[in-house]
C-alpha cells in the first residue's frame, strides 16, 4: 500500500494518533462497495456516513455534475438566482411532507440546524412573539457541530468542551432498555416521556420557548426510535403552546425509513424539517430547510425591498450541488429508493435481530433500513469492544459504525438479501472474537 504523509489532515470525529497508527484508507467505491488502499473489497454497511443511499459511483451524478461546472461553476445566491437552484427548490417541494413547500439551501446537516433555528426565533419576532427566544432539546440528540446544534444537542462528548449557548433546556431521551430490550420499529413504552415538553413549559413559560428539535430517530447516539405515540404527543403540546416543532431528518430523509421523509413515517408533520446527507447521495455537500407554509409567509410582509430573513451561506443553492440533487432525485424516482426500505425493512430486522444470541450483545434495535446493536461494556472500558469491532469488521472486508459500545448500521437503499446475510455473518464473527 501506498501510504501517504499523513501529517498534515488533522482529521474529524477521529482520535487523530490512534489512527495514523493504523491507517483505514478508502481509495474506490462503486455499488455497495469501497474498495481499500490496500486493494481490498469493502462492503458499505454504513452508506458511507448515512448519506450514500443510492449507492456509490453512479454516473449520472458524475455527469450532471461535469455539465454543470463546465455550464456555470458557481453564481451568487444573494440578490441573485439559476434557474438549476428554483428547479432543485420545486422538485424537493414535491417529495416533501405535504405543506412544507419551502426550502432554504445549505451547505451542510449543522448549517440547516443553524438555519432552521434562526427561522424559528424570525418567525416568532414576526407574528409578534419576540420573547421567545429559548429553544428545547433533547439529551443524547445529536444537531451538528454548530454553536445551535451543539447547544440543543443532547450529546455529552459533543457538549463538555465547547460554550453552549444560553437559554436552551433539554427533555429526557426516550431509550428505556429495561421495557422496550430488542425492539423492531417503534418501542411499546415511552410516549409519556413527551410530557418533558409540558414540564418545561411550566418551568419557563411557553413566551419564552421558540422552538422544540428533536431527530425523529436519534441516530448518531446509537440509533432510538421513537415510542408509539410520543412523536403525536410531542407535536399536540408544541401546537397548544404555540412553540415551532423542528424535525432533524439528516439520517431519516430521503428514503431511510422507506418513506421520503420521517414525517411521512410517523404520520406527524413538524413546522421545519432539517436535511443533507442523501440529498446529494453524499456527492457534494449540500443541505436544506423544509418550511411550511405558515412560517414562510409569516415574513413575507413588510416593504417589498427589504430582506425578509438576514441569513445565508456563500453555497446557499451552489449550482454544482443542485445539479448533483436533481440527478439523485431522478435515481430516488427511477428507481424506487425512496420507498424501498418498506419492502426490505421486514427482512432487515430478522437479519440483525438474529445476533441477539451473538457474544456480548445486549440489544438489537431496528427500523426501516436502520439497525443498531448494543453491546455489553468491557469493565473500566467503555467504548473498545466496539472498536474492536469496527476494526475487525474492516479488516473482514465490512464497514460499520460505531457510538459507544453501539454498532449502527444503515447500508445504501440498493441493499440486496445477499449483502445483509454477509454484514451479519461478519459482524457475529467479530463478535466471536471480541474479548
Amino acid at each position: 500500500m501506498n501510504t501517504p504523509d499523513l501529517a498534515a489532515w488533522w482529521m474529524p470525529f477521529t482520535a487523530n494518533r490512534q489512527f495514523k497508527s493504523q491507517p483505514r484508507l478508502l481509495a474506490e467505491a462503486r455499488g455497495m462497495f469501497y474498495r481499500s488502499a490496500d486493494d481490498r473489497e469493502i462492503l458499505d454497511g454504513t452508506a458511507g456516513l448515512w448519506c450514500v443511499n443510492a449507492g456509490h459511483g453512479r454516473e449520472e451524478i458524475a455527469d450532471a455534475v461535469s455539465h454543470q461546472i463546465r455550464t456555470m461553476d458557481f453564481a451568487p445566491a444573494f440578490q441573485m438566482g439559476h434557474p438549476i437552484g428554483f428547479d432543485f427548490a420545486t422538485r424537493l417541494a414535491e417529495i416533501a411532507p405535504a405543506g412544507l413547500d419551502r426550502v432554504f439551501f445549505t451547505g451542510s446537516g449543522s448549517e440547516s440546524v443553524d438555519t432552521a433555528l434562526k427561522i424559528a426565533l424570525a418567525y416568532q419576532r414576526a407574528i409578534g412573539q419576540g420573547t421567545r427566544t429559548r429553544f428545547i432539546g433533547r439529551e443524547r440528540g445529536y444537531h451538528g457541530v454548530g454553536f445551535g446544534g451543539v447547544s440543543v444537542g443532547g450529546i455529552l462528548n459533543n457538549r463538555r468542551v465547547f460554550t453552549s449557548l444560553p437559554g436552551t433546556d433539554h427533555m429526557r431521551h426516550t431509550h428505556d432498555p429495561a421495557r422496550n430490550r430488542f425492539t423492531r420499529d417503534m418501542p411499546e413504552h415511552g410516549a409519556e416521556l413527551a410530557d418533558d415538553l409540558e414540564r418545561l413549559v411550566q418551568l419557563h413559560g411557553a413566551e419564552t420557548i421558540a422552538a422544540v428539535i428533536v431527530e425523529p430517530v436519534a441516530g448518531s447516539t446509537g440509533v432510538l426510535p421513537p415510542p408509539k405515540g410520543y412523536l403525536e404527543r410531542l407535536r399536540e403540546i408544541a401546537t397548544r403552546h404555540g412553540i415551532l416543532l423542528i424535525f432533524d431528518e439528516v439520517i431519516t430523509g430521503f428514503g431511510r425509513l422507506g418513506t421520503p421523509f420521517g414525517a411521512d413515517y410517523f404520520g406527524v408533520t413538524p413546522d421545519l424539517i432539517t436535511t443533507a446527507k442523501g440529498i446529494t447521495n453524499g456527492t457534494l455537500p449540500m443541505g436544506a430547510v423544509f418550511a411550511s407554509r405558515a412560517v414562510h409567509d409569516a415574513m413575507m410582509q413588510g416593504p417589498e425591498n427589504l430582506i425578509e430573513l438576514f441569513h445565508g451561506y456563500t453555497y446557499s443553492g451552489h449550482p454544482v450541488a443542485c445539479a448533483a440533487g436533481l440527478a439523485t432525485l431522478d435515481i430516488y424516482a427511477r428507481e424506487g429508493l425512496l420507498t424501498r426500505g418498506a419492502e426490505l425493512a421486514p427482512l432487515w430486522a430478522d437479519t440483525l435481530h438474529a445476533l441477539r444470541d451473538a457474544p456480548h450483545v445486549i440489544d438489537v434495535r431496528t427500523i426501516g433500513l436502520v439497525g443498531a446493536i448494543e453491546l455489553a461494556s468491557r469493565d473500566g472500558a467503555p467504548g473498545a469492544r466496539a472498536y474492536d469491532v469496527f476494526t475487525d469488521c474492516f479488516r473482514s472486508g465490512l464497514l460499520i459504525r460505531v457510538t459507544g459500545d453501539i454498532i449502527a448500521l444503515s447500508p445504501p437503499l440498493i441493499i440486496e438479501p445477499d449483502h445483509m446475510g454477509r454484514i451479519a455473518e461478519t459482524i457475529r464473527a467479530a463478535l466471536e472474537r471480541a474479548g
